[in-house]
């Protein structure tokens, strides 16, 4: 599918667009989308508009989406996850190899530890699959060769993949597994699964047939499954791919401003949502909080590892799950409507962990205020913003839409109507008056529709080579005529 962004400056009002796609290639187009905000670019491009019926001048950004006649096709990869019904000697079983894979794990980072401290060069992952042979092989851990070898050797790419995020800056330094925590094992060899759907049922290695909870049907050929310990329950991720066809887009732009006191605060109305302009924080830790609280209370008043301390652990675990639940059902829910029906949403580039980091200070230099700023950071964490737009990400691109990120900057600052930027601007957290055109209006509304003008800017810049408008919030540093890029 090929797109093309115009900004034009329309003198008509009726239009019909032909494009030039080469020869041999002329098409039809198949949908045009067109928002009324200030142009981003005035340079000639290779198309012919035939326009009657004059009107005043109005600038426009006008998103052709195109697709050729021929067929083409992408490819999914898709998890599907499902509750297992294991027997005992199952379930023992699964602990055991979730218990073999942590320890290789750690066992494998306290070696490249070592090295690291010796001045020598770490292992590779080939060279570490070496090392899982002598283990399984030798006298200390023998019992190694109870476990599927294949788990064993996810586990040691999973170190080797936490090694590549700390040299690039995206995690910290791998940490050691602790029982209980994210227990969980894979297998990538889909030659050794078999799937029963239409008896509920699935086949891994030394775990024979499961049956599991079938609440919907696997798509495609499965490539792995991840068999993972969450809640007292045991779980199977399957992850298949497929051949789809290239989705078109549906829909229009929308801007979205991320809050506390609305959780998404929309550019218009929408329609899909009942015709507001926003949505109301479902904040199910906060609902949760003092039945919460109370658990925990419980549980440290019993004695360690005894029976009544492992059934109130439970419930605390129980409470736990009920939370995400509840937050994942919202997310999934709110982005799939959003996905559905609209071709371009443009977001805030919103760093979460920096928005959220503690204001305790230290001992020398004491932190402001850090009960309220705790109870800030509890609610931005309850929220969920990165998941949201990490749902939204691939929803969009399963929809053939696409997801822009914006500067956050001055976005609730900025008048919609004369681009005046002011802090004065935003009398309070929830209204906005201009002080120099005397524009009003809701601040998380005004924050979405620059939001929205940043985006449409951003998108369109790498193709004009054009310079972004004062609402996409660049710093005062950048140059005045700085190419934007998405």
């Amino acid at each position: 599918m090929n797109v093309i962004i115009l900004s034009v400056h329309f003198d008509q009002l009726c239009l019909e667009v032909f494009a030039d796609m080469g020869e041999k290639c002329a098409q039809p187009i198949n949908g045009v989308a067109i928002k009324d905000f200030a142009a981003v670019f005035r340079h000639k491009d290779q198309m012919h508009v035939h326009l009657k019926n004059a009107v005043p001048p109005t600038s426009y950004i006008v998103v052709i989406f195109h697709r050729p006649n021929y067929n083409q096709g992408m490819k999914r990869l898709q998890a599907f996850k499902y509750e297992l019904m294991p027997d005992g000697e199952q379930e023992r079983d699964m602990r055991r190899f979730a218990g073999s894979c942590r320890f290789v794990y750690n066992k494998a980072l306290s070696m490249q530890k070592a090295l690291f401290e010796q001045g020598k060069k770490k292992f590779g992952y080939a060279g570490l699959c070496k090392v899982i042979t002598e283990w399984r092989n030798g006298d200390e851990t023998p019992w190694l060769k109870d476990a599927p070898v294949h788990p064993l050797q996810q586990s040691l790419k999973d170190l080797e993949r936490a090694y590549t995020n700390f040299f690039a800056k995206r995690a910290d330094f791998p940490r050691f597994k602790k029982k209980g925590q994210s227990d969980s094992f894979r297998y990538p060899d889909p030659r050794q699964i078999k799937l029963d759907q239409a008896h509920s049922r699935i086949f891994l290695p030394k775990l024979g047939w499961i049956r599991y909870r079938n609440s919907r049907e696997v798509l495609g050929a499965v490539k792995n499954v991840t068999v993972l310990h969450h809640g007292g329950k045991w779980y199977a991720s399957i992850q298949t791919e497929r051949e789809v066809e290239q989705p078109i887009p549906e829909g229009d732009a929308i801007g979205i401003d991320m809050g506390v006191a609305r959780f998404a605060t929309f550019d218009r109305p929408l329609p899909e949502f009942d015709n507001k302009d926003h949505l109301e924080p479902l904040n199910s830790f906060k609902r949760h909080e003092t039945a919460l609280r109370k658990a925990q209370q419980a549980m440290s008043r019993k004695t360690k590892f005894s029976s009544n301390w492992k059934k109130a652990k439970a419930r605390v675990q129980a409470i736990h799950m009920r939370i995400g639940n509840a937050r994942r059902d919202f997310l999934h829910k709110t982005s799939t409507t959003i996905s559905q029906n609209h071709a371009i949403v443009c977001i805030e580039d919103l760093k979460v962990r920096n928005m959220s980091k503690s204001a305790a200070g230290s001992a020398e230099n004491p932190g402001k205020q850090v009960r309220a700023k705790s109870g800030l950071n509890k609610s931005i964490l309850d929220q969920g913003w990165f998941e949201f737009r990490r749902q939204l990400e691939y929803k969009l691109e399963w929809n053939g839409g696409w997801l822009v990120a914006v500067p956050a900057k001055n976005t609730s600052r900025t008048c919609p109507s004369c681009d005046h930027v002011s802090a004065e601007n935003r009398k309070t957290q929830e209204q906005f008056a201009c002080l120099s055109c005397g524009f009003e209006g809701n601040a998380d509304v005004v924050g979405a529709i620059n939001v929205l003008r940043a985006g449409h800017a951003r998108f369109a810049c790498p193709v004009s080579g054009a310079t972004m408008p004062p609402a996409t919030g660049t710093h005062r540093s950048d140059s005045d005529k700085a190419p934007c890029h998405v």
